[in-house]
Order: structure tokens, then C-alpha cells, then sequence
């Protein structure tokens, strides 16, 4: 019915010639920035919230019982005064923030949401998510760089060389989604591991080791805790956005969390079936039914996770967090692309076609 309706919408946008076209394309962005918008606000609010359980205290309480706080929050952003350095270099100082946020939010173009919700549904968007999320670091770099601080610079070389190195990983767990689906593209992704066997179908399985550093790799590129070395107040004040204030820290914080929400939308799509259902082929009535609504309790499971990690443990050193990604997790990636290799060849799994 869903699909219908968008079918239908799509076709008289078309209707209209070149400017419809043009209109619907829009209608498409907005419709997944400003929900993801949305999110990230609410994001906040939940953050606090479960937090506040997990350490038997109060959360946001007072502002519309909670509710509204993230509209407090973002208010307070808006309307603080924007304090730049006097030394700092002016167009990279106000670009750094948009070169973080860009690709967060560029990154949605080839995230399915069903397997026919998409806005731009390429057989390369395996490579699409790659590019994008590799431009992030490039905002944090020159944020220290154009600062002219050097508690900003320290802080961003040190952020940079940590979101590197867990990319590394990242890539390589990937390359093992690839070989077990057979194709880049996200929605073939999620249907190769469509079946009668319901979640035991799913990619999480066979590959529970790349599926383990994927995520914690992803909790670590966005610099969250544990490994949130770049908001060490007692070693580095702020990292990279010490100088920034205002919008222009909200930038910063508004890509921050997207990404996180990005990659719990990531790691259910590459590794539990997306919004295919756990009971799947199984033939139980109502549960049965793959929709997109088993994305949703998927990704809401893993963003609170993020949430969990930073109420559960202590920060690591620097020097952990660079021996966990270089002499942990791209070995044990590596090995286990081998092994993926030679479950494909002996016909482990079913690509789907």
C-alpha cells in the first residue's frame, strides 16, 4: 500500500516535466534529512534518559516532563553567540563544520529503509557509504588546523588518526558483506540473506567476528565512548571543536550523532536481514512479515547501545584504542575474510539473484 502511494506520487511529479522531476528529487532529501534531524534531537533526550536509568538518577524531567528538551537544547545552541579565534583562518573555520556534517547526511542517498523505500537505490552504494563516510575526517582535520590552537590541532590529529584507523576495519568487515551477498548494492545485500530459516539466515552468523568489530569500530569513527579520546576535558580540553561555539558547535554535535545513527541503520542492513523479519519463511501470522518496521527496532536496539557503552565503561588510553584497531581488529578482520573467501567457494552462501 506503502509503495502505491509513493508510486503514485512519483508518477505525477513526473507529470509535470523537468521542474517536477527536479521537485521530486527535493521532496526526497527532505524527507530523510529532516527526519534524521528529528532524530538526532530526540536522540539526545533518550541519551539522557537511559543513562539516567541505567545510573538509577533522573533524566531531562522538567521541560515538557522531558519531552521537550531537546527543543531546549537546540535552542540554547541556536541563540549562544558565536565567538571566532582572531588568528583563525575565517573560510576554514566556518567550512570545517560543513565538511563534517555533508557527508554524514550524504550518506542516506543508498540507505534502504525497504526494499522499495530508497532514494537512490545503486548497484555501487557499497562503495557510495565508503567515499562518504572517509570525507568526515577532513572536517575534523581542518576544525584543529584552522582553529590556530594548539590544544585544537593535538586534539584533531589525535581524533583523526583514531577515525582512521577504525575505517580500516570497517572497509575490511565490509569486504566480507560483499563476498557473502555477492553485490554492492544495500537492498541486494539485505535480500541475499532472505530465506526459510528465518534469522539464522543472516549474515551475523557467519560472520560474528566482522560483525562484532563492525560495530564497535562504528562506536569508535564517531569517537563515542569508550573510546572518546577527542572530548578528554582532562587531557585535551575539547579536541578539535575547543574553538567553536554556538551553531557552529551544533554542527559538529548535529553530525556526531547522525552518524551514530547511521551506523545503527548500517549494521542491521549489512549483518540481521534489515528490515527482513527474524520469523521469516516461518509461517507465523503478523511476524512473518518483513516491513519496515523490523529496521526500526533493529536500529533503535543498536543506538542504544552507543548509549549503553558510555554508561558501562571507562575511557580507554590512546594507546589501547590504537593497539585494539591495529593489532586486534584489521588482523582478525583480515583472517577472516580468508575464511568468508572459502565459505563462498564451497557454497556457504546463497547470493541473492
Amino acid at each position: 500500500m506503502l509503495h502505491e502511494s509513493i508510486d503514485s506520487v512519483h508518477g505525477w511529479f513526473d507529470g509535470l516535466g523537468v521542474g517536477g522531476q527536479l521537485a521530486w528529487i527535493v521532496l526526497k532529501i527532505l524527507l530523510i534529512a529532516m527526519p534524521v534531524i528529528i532524530a538526532v534531537a530526540f536522540y539526545v533526550v533518550w541519551e539522557r534518559k537511559l543513562i539516567g536509568w541505567m545510573h538509577s538518577r533522573h533524566g531531562p524531567m522538567y521541560v515538557g516532563m522531558g519531552v521537550f528538551q531537546a527543543f531546549a537544547d537546540v535552542f540554547k545552541l541556536l541563540f549562544k553567540e558565536v565567538i571566532e579565534p582572531v588568528r583563525a583562518d575565517k573560510v576554514l573555520y566556518v567550512l570545517a563544520p560543513l565538511i563534517g556534517l555533508a557527508p554524514a547526511f550524504a550518506a542516506w542517498a543508498v540507505v534502504p529503509f525497504d526494499a522499495k523505500l530508497v532514494l537512490a537505490d545503486v548497484n555501487a552504494g557499497l562503495l557510495y557509504l565508503l567515499a562518504m563516510t572517509s570525507l568526515g575526517v577532513y572536517g575534523i582535520i581542518l576544525a584543529g588546523w584552522a582553529s590556530n590552537s594548539k590544544y585544537a590541532f593535538l586534539g584533531a590529529m589525535r581524533s583523526a588518526a583514531q577515525v582512521v584507523s577504525y575505517e580500516i576495519a570497517m572497509g575490511f568487515a565490509l569486504v566480507g558483506v560483499l563476498i557473502a551477498a555477492g553485490s554492492l548494492n544495500l537492498t541486494q545485500i539485505v535480500m541475499a540473506q532472505s530465506g526459510d530459516a528465518g534469522l539464522f539466515e543472516w549474515f551475523m552468523w557467519p560472520l560474528l567476528p566482522l560483525f562484532v568489530v563492525y560495530f564497535v569500530s562504528g562506536v569508535a569513527e564517531t569517537n563515542r565512548a569508550p573510546f572518546d579520546v577527542v572530548e578528554g576535558e582532562s587531557e585535551i580540553v575539547a579536541g578539535h571543536m575547543v574553538e567553536y561555539s554556538g551553531s557552529q558547535f551544533a554542527l559538529f554535535f548535529l553530525a556526531e550523532y547522525a552518524n551514530m545513527i547511521l551506523v545503527s541503520f548500517l549494521t542491521p542492513l549489512f549483518f540481521m536481514g534489515g528490515w527482513l523479519s527474524p520469523f521469516q519463511g516461518l509461517g507465523i501470522p503478523f511476524l512473518s512479515v518483513d516491513g519496515w518496521w523490523w529496521l526500526l527496532i533493529k536500529v533503535v536496539f543498536f543506538a542504544s547501545a552507543f548509549i549503553w557503552f558510555r554508561a558501562s565503561f571507562p575511557r580507554y588510553r590512546y594507546d589501547q584504542i590504537m593497539r585494539l584497531g591495529w593489532k586486534v581488529f584489521i588482523p582478525l578482520t583480515i583472517a577472516w575474510i580468508c575464511v568468508t573467501a572459502l565459505m563462498a567457494y564451497y557454497g556457504v552462501f546463497e547470493p541473492f539473484k
